[in-house]
C-alpha cells in the first residue's frame, strides 16, 4: 500500500490565483509543490521555475548513437562483403545517409520514451492526493507539509482565491 503524503490540497478555478499561490508558497520556502492542470500552462511553468528536464539529453544521446550505428553498420557490412561497382569506393558515405537518418530517428524516439519512463519512475507522485476535476477545468496545487503548518498554509491558500482547500495525510 502506498504511503500517503501529508499536506494541503487546494483547487483553483482561475490560473492567476493559482500562479499567485505558487509564487507565494515558493517565497515562503515550499519547493516541492505538485501542480495539476489539464493542459500545459506557461504562466504556471514560469511560477514553478523548475529546471529543464533531462529527457532532451536522453534524446540527444539516443539520436547520436543511432546515427553512429547506422553509418557504422553500413560501412562494416560493405567492408565485410566488398562489392566493387563501377569503380566507386567500397565504403562510400552518400548511400548510407538514409540508413543513418532512419536509425537516428528510431533511436532518438525510443530513448526519449525510455527517458520519460525512467525519470517518471524516479520522481514518483504516489501517495499525493488527486481529484478528477483537475483533468477538466480546475487547477490543483498540493503542498507537502507537516501537520503543524497546515493551518497557516490553509489560510494563505484561501486568501489567494482558492475554491476549496483540504488537508491530507496523518
Amino acid at each position: 500500500m502506498a504511503k500517503t503524503v501529508s499536506g494541503v490540497l487546494a483547487s483553483f478555478k482561475y490560473e492567476d490565483c493559482a500562479v499567485d499561490a505558487i509564487k507565494g508558497l515558493k517565497s515562503k520556502g515550499f519547493k516541492d509543490l505538485t501542480v495539476y492542470s489539464a493542459a500545459p500552462n506557461h504562466l504556471i511553468e514560469e511560477a514553478l521555475d523548475q529546471p529543464v528536464s533531462w529527457v532532451r539529453a536522453f534524446t540527444l544521446i539516443g539520436a547520436l548513437t543511432g546515427c553512429a550505428a547506422g553509418f557504422g553498420m553500413s560501412i562494416w557490412m560493405s567492408l565485410d562483403w566488398p562489392l566493387l561497382v563501377g569503380g566507386k569506393p567500397i565504403a562510400a558515405i552518400p548511400p548510407y545517409v538514409v540508413l543513418g537518418f532512419e536509425l537516428t530517428i528510431l533511436y532518438g524516439a525510443l530513448s526519449t520514451v525510455a527517458g520519460v519512463i525512467i525519470l517518471s519512475a524516479l520522481k514518483s507522485l504516489k501517495g499525493r492526493p488527486f481529484k478528477p476535476e483537475f483533468s477538466d477545468d480546475t487547477i490543483g496545487v498540493f503542498v507537502p507539509c507537516p501537520p503543524e503548518q497546515r493551518s497557516t498554509i490553509r489560510l494563505f491558500l484561501e486568501g489567494v482565491g482558492s475554491e476549496e482547500v483540504t488537508e491530507h495525510g496523518a
